[in-house]
Parts: structure tokens; C-alpha cells; sequence
């Protein structure tokens, strides 16, 4: 009897063992596998620059017709001034003796390291505005990319100025080893300027910072050794990874890639940047343009609310008085030349949805000002008073060279009413939340008229059209564009929701292997690197796969995205890409790529962790 009773507790024990592993596998594959972020990235510099959250510094390796009078190489560069430019300061060179040598750059998130054959240089961003760099074997020399004012100061301390643009200075000195400064001044600058740090004869090692200021140099104590501020740095990245969104493993690598090109790309408060800001790059795309913030303050929204919101109102800390944004502004120079497309009501609906920002405070600090922005659209860009506002551009679209803008100018579109119906259905649910019915009211009954025009004036059988304003001519055009409607999904009757759908997917029109191209692939104008004319773009695909999404189109709108996220984990995140082909074009870090990268990898998370928890 006491064996049998043994055997039955062993069974009873064995079976109940066995259910608890099954159920334990069963919790286990009810969240979809979940990626970890390590911080462990090698960072190509000719295409991503080695820089810092914070720094208006990088270091690029820049060739061809981008580098500083055809003399390739790496730079030390500073993001002041135009958007346009390099912003080379130093051409950064190792020397073995007296003699340049060839060296590899290989970088990561912390540091940049410089291998050549006879020896090695290491730096780092010891803070946003000092270079920390630390070597051994070899001298390290930097050439000025451009005539230079070389002023020396007490301590072997030497300054270096831009004899042009004069926007920043630079204090070079040596903490071991030694500094040469060599050049010959004219009366009015130093030319053939240089710095070299040689190592110490005896330990054949050299360190020594670069420090930059726009004023007055403060000496200050070099604190910690190099290796303990390389571990500074290390560790606020990986803060910055805490706060990034949970992606699936699928597409691991390529998150790592779009967190630290986001993480470098932002810059601190300075001039009319009243708030950090994340730059588009750091390559020569340098500025905040007025829809592009939209999308990085979306991808920060899940983790880092407070960045998230600071990035949304960066245009709008720079509103003019009459309510317009300006379409560029970095911390040096706005511009209100062109506009740009009103996204700014879905982008903070998204992210009411998403992120939070339903209380008070955040509502009522951008209820006026998205206010004041809607209403620049209706009294100032409606030269014919028929109540669809014009865009005067393609700038103003953010589709510079769309063949909507072929013909002429001003131009009626449908993405702009369906911008505008979506901002103001965004004011009337905004002013409810802060006690504002009247408010309210009158904005979804303006919403609900422009739906009604648009429809009326731009719907044509079973596809929308431009108008120019000034002579009520349709455009010809076939251009995305003109699909971007689908933004407003189940707002649009059924029948336009068909047709719509119909003809984006239709064979050999827009879709490809990797989402939907700028400019139908039949139309003449289609260019594989026509900027609008053809290649794909970040924006314009989360535009769509939310507007299918909402149309009840969800199996495309997932497809949508995870044919994005494959492309730019394999090409990385470039400002738009190839339709055929899938590659990289034009700026190659780019951070609306990388934030609608960390956006769609975050929702396919979800909807394989809903899809779990849902099966039976």
C-alpha cells in the first residue's frame, strides 16, 4: 500500500510537473520575443556621423565633391551656420614622423577609434562641447578646412577661429605629450595653419582635448582619465536605449542603428532652439523642418514623453504672429519662405493615443498655437476664396518636386483639406478636454464643411485631383500624393475608401517589394533618385499605413510596414530609397527614417503580442 500511494504521488507529481511546463511554454509564447538593446553598434562615419546627444559636434568621413576642396578625409565638424553646408572645421590626420599615414575610422556609440599601422588614436565627446582624444605611436594633426585665425594662450593653449564665418572658437591643448602649431600670419589670419600632438618621447603616448565656445574660453580641470569618460558616455547611451521603444527581435539590428542616429542627432538649447532638438542629421540635412519634428517626437512618445513633447514644439516656440510655422529653423536661422503640411493636429492625436498628453497643461499649451496654424492656412493661403487652401510650393507640401506643382502654382490638393479636417477634428476634441464647447463645436462643424468640399471640388469617379487656384485647371499629375487622402480612413465614404485602396494596389502602379513609390512607376516622370519623382519615403508611408489601418485595411497596412522595416535594417536610414531596388539614397542618417523605423517595429511588437494573448 505505502508503494502504491508512493507511485500515485509520483504520478500526481510527474503530471502536474508537465502541465506547469506546458504552461510555462504557453505564458513564454504569449509575448512575442522581445528585443534588448545592447549598444553594441559599429558605426559607419562616411555615412553616420560619430557625435553625441547634445553636441552641435561630429566627426564624418567626408569624399568627392563634399569634402573641403577635394581633400577626403575625416573632419571635425560644427552644425552652425546653414543648412547647406559641411560644416568642416578640421581635417583630422595621423602622422608616422613627420609623414601622413593612412588609418581605418572605426566608431562607436562612445568612441571613435583611428587605427593605423604604426599606431592608434582614440575619442571621445567628454562633454557636448569638448573632445577628448588619447593615442599612441603615431602624432596626431588637425588641419584647419578653412583659413584660420591661431591665437596663443598661456599653458602651450592655443585658439583657433574660422576667419569667415567666426560662429564658434576652439581651444586645443595638450595633456600628454606635446602641441605644435605651425601657420603664417598675413596681418589679417594665420595661413597653412596646423596643430599636432606628438607623444611623449618617453611613454610614446599623447592626449590632449579640443574645447568649443562662441565667446570667452573657461579653463576648467581635465577630471576624470580618458578611459573613465568613455565610460560616461557609455552609460548616458544606455539611458538613452532605456527609453526606446520595445521592438521584436526580427528587427533588432536595425533598431540599434535608429536609436543611435537619433540619440546623435540632438542638439542643445541654443539661439532659436529653446529646447533640445533632434536635428534631421548631422550630415548636411541640419535643421528642424516643420513636419519632419513631427515624426521624432511620435517614435519618442512611448518611453520618453518629455523629449517627445519638447520635439513637437520646437516650430511652434518660433511661430510668427500671424500663425505661420517656419519651415526650417535651427538654433542660427528660421526661415518663413515655404511652409509646410498641417500634420501637427494627427501627430498629436497619435500620440494622445499612444503616449498620454490628455492632461491639461499639454493641451492647453498647444491649443492656441495649432489654432493660430490652421487658421494661417484659411486667411492666407486661399487666394480665390473657395475655402480649400493652396499650397504655393512643393516645399510647402514637404513634396518639393511632386508633379502636383508641375503645371503651376498655387495649387488645391486633397492631402492638405484631409491635413486640415484631421488638425481641426484634433482642436474640436483638444478644446472639449479644456472646457471650450463653443469651441469644440464650431471646429467639427468646420471640419465636416472642408470634408464636404473637398470631396465635392477633388473627388473625380474613382480618384482625387489638384486644381490650380488661380485658373480652376486640373493638374496632371500621378503622384502619391494625390493618395494621401486615405489619411482620414473610415471619415471617407466607402466608395472613396474602395477606390482609393484599388488604385494604390493596383499591379505595377505604386506598391513594390518595398512600399509604395513617390511617382507612379508608369508615369514618365518616374526617376529611381528623382527626390518625389519615384524613390520611397518614411513619411509618407506611415501616412498611408495609418490611414489603411483606419480604413479597416489592416493585413496591407502591416505588410506595409514590415516591408519598411526589412528595407532600412538592410539599407539603413537613409532620407527616402529606391522603389525597385530597395537602396539608400541622399542623406544616409536621417531621423524621420529612423523614428518611423522605431514606430512601425514597436507596432508590429504589438500586434504579434495582441495576436498571442488573443489565441485560443
Amino acid at each position: 500500500m505505502a508503494q502504491g500511494h508512493l507511485r500515485y504521488k509520483m504520478r500526481c507529481f510527474m503530471g502536474l510537473s508537465f502541465i506547469l511546463i506546458l504552461s510555462g511554454l504557453a505564458s513564454a509564447e504569449e509575448t512575442p520575443a522581445q528585443y534588448h538593446y545592447s549598444g553594441d553598434i559599429t558605426v559607419d562615419i562616411a555615412k553616420v556621423p560619430f557625435s553625441r546627444y547634445g553636441s552641435y559636434l561630429a566627426f564624418s568621413k567626408l569624399s568627392g565633391e563634399r569634402a573641403p576642396d577635394a581633400h577626403s578625409g575625416v573632419y571635425l565638424r560644427n552644425m552652425h551656420g546653414s543648412a547647406d553646408e559641411q560644416h568642416p572645421v578640421f581635417r583630422v590626420e595621423l602622422l608616422a614622423g613627420d609623414s601622413t599615414v593612412p588609418f581605418e575610422a572605426t566608431a562607436s556609440p562612445a568612441r571613435l577609434h583611428l587605427e593605423a599601422a604604426a599606431g592608434s588614436v582614440d575619442i571621445c565627446f567628454s562633454q557636448t562641447d569638448q573632445v577628448s582624444f588619447r593615442g599612441r605611436g603615431v602624432s596626431l594633426r588637425l588641419v584647419p578646412s578653412v583659413t584660420a585665425i591661431v591665437v596663443p594662450n598661456a599653458g602651450n593653449h592655443w585658439e583657433f577661429h574660422d576667419s569667415y564665418r567666426g560662429t564658434e572658437k576652439y581651444m586645443l591643448w595638450p595633456v600628454e605629450g606635446n602641441l605644435r602649431v605651425s601657420g603664417s600670419w598675413t596681418g589679417t589670419e594665420s595661413e597653412h595653419a596646423s596643430a599636432t600632438f606628438t607623444p611623449d618621447p618617453a611613454s610614446h603616448s599623447l592626449e590632449g582635448e579640443i574645447d568649443t565656445y562662441d565667446s570667452v574660453w573657461t579653463p576648467h580641470t581635465g577630471g576624470d582619465d580618458f578611459a573613465a569618460r568613455v565610460q560616461t558616455v557609455k552609460r548616458d547611451y544606455q539611458k538613452w536605449l532605456e527609453r526606446m521603444p520595445v521592438v521584436a527581435s526580427e528587427f533588432g539590428q536595425g533598431a540599434e542603428l535608429a536609436a543611435y542616429v537619433n540619440w546623435a542627432s540632438v542638439v542643445a538649447p541654443m539661439g532659436f532652439l529653446d529646447r533640445p532638438a533632434m536635428l534631421m542629421s548631422k550630415n548636411w540635412m541640419a535643421n528642424v523642418w516643420s513636419w519632419d519634428h513631427c515624426f521624432t517626437a511620435m517614435a519618442l512618445s512611448f518611453r520618453d514623453p518629455d523629449l517627445a513633447w519638447q520635439q513637437f514644439m520646437v516650430p511652434f516656440d518660433n511661430q510668427d504672429p500671424h500663425g505661420a510655422l517656419p519651415d526650417e529653423v535651427r538654433d542660427s536661422f528660421k526661415a518663413y519662405n515655404y511652409s509646410k503640411p498641417p500634420i501637427h493636429g494627427w501627430a498629436l492625436q497619435w500620440m494622445m493615443n499612444y503616449g498620454g498628453y490628455n492632461d491639461v497643461k499639454h493641451l492647453a499649451e498647444a491649443y492656441e498655437p495649432i489654432s493660430r496654424w490652421t487658421e494661417w492656412y484659411f486667411r492666407y493661403r486661399d487666394i480665390n476664396g473657395d475655402g480649400l487652401p493652396e499650397y504655393n510650393h512643393g516645399n510647402d507640401s514637404g513634396w518639393d518636386n511632386s508633379t502636383v506643382m508641375l503645371s503651376g502654382i498655387p495649387v488645391e490638393t486633397p492631402d492638405l483639406d484631409s491635413f486640415l479636417v484631421l488638425q481641426m477634428d484634433a482642436l474640436c476634441i483638444m478644446a472639449r478636454k479644456l472646457g471650450k464647447e463653443q469651441d469644440a463645436q464650431q471646429w467639427q462643424s468646420r471640419s465636416d464643411e472642408l470634408m464636404k468640399k473637398m470631396l465635392a471640388t477633388l473627388w473625380r469617379d474613382d480618384h482625387f485631383v489638384a486644381i490650380r487656384a488661380d485658373n480652376g485647371q486640373q493638374v496632371e499629375s500621378d503622384s502619391l500624393l494625390l493618395y494621401l487622402p486615405l489619411i482620414l480612413g473610415n471619415k471617407l465614404p466607402t466608395g472613396v475608401q474602395q477606390k482609393l485602396v484599388e488604385g494604390l494596389t493596383r499591379q505595377g502602379r505604386f506598391r513594390t517589394t518595398y512600399g509604395f513609390s513617390s511617382e507612379a512607376l508608369t508615369s514618365k516622370y518616374y526617376t529611381p533618385d528623382g527626390y518625389w519623382l519615384g524613390p520611397i519615403w518614411a513619411p509618407t508611408t506611415m501616412l498611408l499605413a495609418e490611414g489603411l489601418d483606419s480604413a479597416g485595411q489592416r493585413r496591407l497596412a502591416h505588410d506595409l510596414r514590415v516591408d519598411f522595416c526589412k528595407m532600412a535594417q538592410q539599407s539603413g536610414m537613409a532620407e527616402n530609397f529606391d522603389a525597385k531596388t530597395g537602396a539608400p539614397l541622399r542623406d544616409p542618417a536621417y531621423t524621420w527614417t529612423s523614428s518611423v523605423y522605431l514606430i512601425f517595429a514597436h507596432q508590429l511588437w504589438k500586434e504579434d503580442k495582441r495576436a498571442m494573448t488573443s489565441a485560443p
